[in-house]
């Protein structure tokens, strides 16, 4: 891996963590561009691992005083719905990550086909949140069990590349007449404990040796980097978006990639 593609590759793992667009299905898509495999050659699986660890730093960064407050007071209803939210995401990911990753990779008929029809998925998914959240009056700033259990169940299916766990967390809590912006702090919260199982997971997929980790350390260390700041950047450009009710854009981009997906790898 070049330098240059590893900036690109962090750039984008930085910007689509967070924005609702899918990380994992743009890292799929520009993989397959630069001939990048996800099995391990070329280091892929350690440079997927760096690169999460720079978008959970930022998501640190940014939410640090709604972090703090949690750490300083554990025991309340918030750190309760956090728990009950990454729970179905965490099952669906020991149970299937294996199968789904191997679905991608038996060829172009399960592959590149299936994965435009996960970013239509996530495309709809904004649709309907905003159209819901638009008829909702006297927004919850709170975030009560079932809501958590309705977001958690959502942050689930974004195992699939190419369906946003972002934007699938987001629906959820726009759908259940969330305040927007207690909304994506909890999504963004929630992103904590799923990028830090993503990490373990592939941490341990590496000490097993199931991946080579053979990669230089500059096109590593940059691209890492890059997924930091442009990831810092990305998660307070999310937070002013959906204050301001901008996720239509979102919803068109994503399903404009859905079918040009479709189309081009049919």
């Amino acid at each position: 891996m070049r330098i240059i593609e590893a900036v690109i590759l962090g750039a984008v793992q930085g910007i689509t963590e967070f924005l609702p667009v899918s990380s994992s299905g743009h890292l799929t898509l520009l993989q397959k561009i630069f001939g990048v495999s996800g099995d391990g050659t070329h280091g892929a699986l350690l440079f997927d691992t760096m690169v999460h660890a720079g978008t959970a730093a930022a998501v640190f960064v940014v939410l640090r005083k709604d972090i703090w407050a949690l750490l300083k007071k554990p025991i309340q209803p918030l750190v309760g719905c956090l728990i009950i939210a990454t729970m179905p995401a965490a099952v669906a990911a020991l149970l299937f990550k294996d199968r789904i990753e191997a679905v991608f990779a038996s060829g172009l008929i399960f592959g590149m086909p299936f994965l435009g029809a996960a970013f239509l998925i996530t495309s709809l998914l904004l649709v309907i949140a905003e159209a819901l959240s638009r008829k909702q009056e006297r927004a919850r700033k709170r975030i009560h069990v079932m809501d958590a259990v309705i977001i958690g169940c959502l942050q689930a299916a974004a195992i699939i590349p190419g369906v946003s766990r972002s934007g699938a967390t987001l629906s959820g809590a726009l759908s259940r007449n969330i305040d927007r912006d207690c909304a994506a702090r909890f999504s963004f919260l929630l992103s904590i404990p799923a990028i830090l199982g993503a990490l373990s997971l592939q941490v341990v997929d590496l000490a097993s040796g199931k991946a080579d980790a053979g990669i230089a350390a500059a096109p590593l260390v940059a691209g890492t980097l890059t997924a930091t700041v442009v990831g810092f950047f990305s998660v307070k450009l999310m937070l002013k978006l959906v204050r301001e009710r901008r996720l239509w854009g979102f919803a068109i981009y994503t399903g404009v990639l859905g079918v040009a997906t479709l189309i081009l790898w049919k």
